[in-house]
């Protein structure tokens, strides 16, 4: 096992993988900028280093002061978290050499899945089933037009290097397609600098489903269910269910077995994702995420599994701690993102928090790194935590998750409670009648708040 783990992100995520080395008896480094001096994961962990000021790229991207912390702290492995450097194929590479465990998967296989079209022909080889679309990136308008005529409009135009909805644009015509594909060139180039784009047939009413896998780097490789997460705005998961509502227990256990027999082909590593969107009982590959998702904790509630103490094992070359066959799924899980925004325009809203109270109760857990006083600062991503709920079928989570949003108190600063006050009382939630556009639609008739 590992002599001294550091944690190379910060907030709830940071927390929650200081927890698990706690609890495996493992030393904890943590890193901040000055702007988290007194962040919880700081003041919990046995030692800290600052890494430069609050911009991310001066510190949490900062590779050379994450390895130099590494070095005066005497840390062997880092956990990257999720998000900053957790999907950096390079900073795996570098830490590498520096014999330094990356608790992740390989370089290797962070690249070809970072690349989204090396990730689906990557998919087909093994046996996943893919979105149809072009072969690879589309070199000009010609080339597209006729194979936007070949799988059908509407069409749905990506960023080779994509992700968070950038570079990607729809087109329903012939001639809509001349600027979606100008305008995701534009984007992507802009935030990923790549312009590379691919073209997929565009679904009308998906849902966004996605497959938690698990590999030991040696051919042995787990499924751990799915995760259902079409509640989405700007293509960004806003609550998560595990199981899903709308597959059945064998396109469960079919799915969740193809793809934990294409993590073994692959020989992968740790943690993974599998992300498909679901329409007419078909699933269709659109990535897969090479860390640990933020929307993990539905997964452990309904498993009993602990995903960071997996990760850690499998990283020191331990291998699985479980076999399928030993996998039981219990009840129903439902996560709640709430972010320091405002429940109408989503405007971030940072600020201190005045009054703090999380709920508690059975199958009630809140995972987060703020605290009543707290200064949220404006340089990082809005989420102030994660309202997991659990109950023996989805009735009685849906019903836990409503007390516990009459419980939690968070003043200071405006929050998304609101909105999920909302949802859990609307009837479509309630029977779990919703695919990847409800949210937006949604809120555009001003059925927020």
């Amino acid at each position: 096992m590992f002599k001294k783990v550091l944690i190379a992100n910060r907030g709830e995520i940071a927390l929650r993988v200081l927890r698990a080395c706690k609890e495996l008896g493992i030393p904890t480094v943590a890193v901040h900028s000055t702007a988290d001096n007194t962040a919880m994961h700081v003041r919990l962990a046995d030692e800290s280093v600052c890494i430069g000021p609050p911009p991310s790229r001066d510190s949490y991207l900062n590779i050379p002061s994450i390895v130099a912390a590494c070095e005066i702290s005497g840390a062997d492995a880092v956990h990257p978290g999720y998000g900053f450097l957790s999907e950096n194929a390079r900073f795996a590479d570098i830490l590498d050499a520096h014999n330094i465990t990356f608790i992740g998967p390989t370089a290797e296989h962070i690249r070809i899945m970072g690349d989204k079209i090396e990730a689906k022909r990557t998919a087909m080889r093994l046996g996943i089933p893919v979105v149809p679309g072009s072969p690879g990136a589309v070199t000009n308008d010609d080339e597209a037009l006729r194979i936007a005529d070949e799988i059908g409009f509407p069409v749905l135009v990506k960023a080779s290097a994509g992700g968070g909805g950038r570079g990607m644009k729809v087109a329903r015509s012939r001639e809509d397609l001349s600027v979606a594909l100008s305008t995701a060139r534009t984007e992507a180039g802009a935030a990923f600098g790549d312009d590379a784009v691919y073209i997929e047939k565009y679904l009308e009413k998906p849902r966004h489903i996605e497959v938690q896998v698990f590999g030991d780097g040696k051919g042995n490789a787990i499924h751990l269910g799915e995760r259902d997460c079409s509640l989405q705005r700007r293509h960004q998961k806003v609550w998560e269910e595990a199981n899903s509502p709308a597959l059945t227990e064998e396109q469960r256990a079919s799915i969740g077995g193809i793809c934990a027999d294409a993590i073994a082909k692959l020989g992968y590593r740790g943690a993974g994702t599998i992300e498909f969107l679901y329409e007419n009982g078909e699933f269709f590959f659109i990535e897969m995420n090479t860390r640990l998702q933020v929307e993990h904790p539905v997964t452990e509630a309904i498993t009993g599994l602990d995903l960071v103490h997996e990760q850690i094992r499998v990283a020191a070359g331990q291998g699985l701690s479980i076999t399928q066959s030993e996998i039981v799924f219990s009840g129903h899980a439902i996560e709640c993102r709430i972010n320091a925004e405002d429940p109408k325009t989503f405007a971030p809203s940072p600020g201190t928090i005045t009054h703090y109270h999380t709920p508690g109760g059975l199958g009630v857990r809140v995972d987060s790194g703020v605290y009543q006083g707290y200064a949220i600062p404006p340089f990082y991503d809005s989420l102030i935590g994660k309202l997991i709920v659990h109950g023996r079928n989805r009735a009685e989570c849906m019903m836990r998750l409503r007390r516990a949003l009459d419980e939690i108190v968070v003043d200071g600063v405006k929050t998304t409670l609101p909105l999920f006050r909302d949802l859990v009382d609307n009837p479509d939630i309630g029977t779990g009648d919703y695919d990847i556009h409800w949210l937006e639609n949604y809120l555009a008739a001003g059925g927020a708040g």
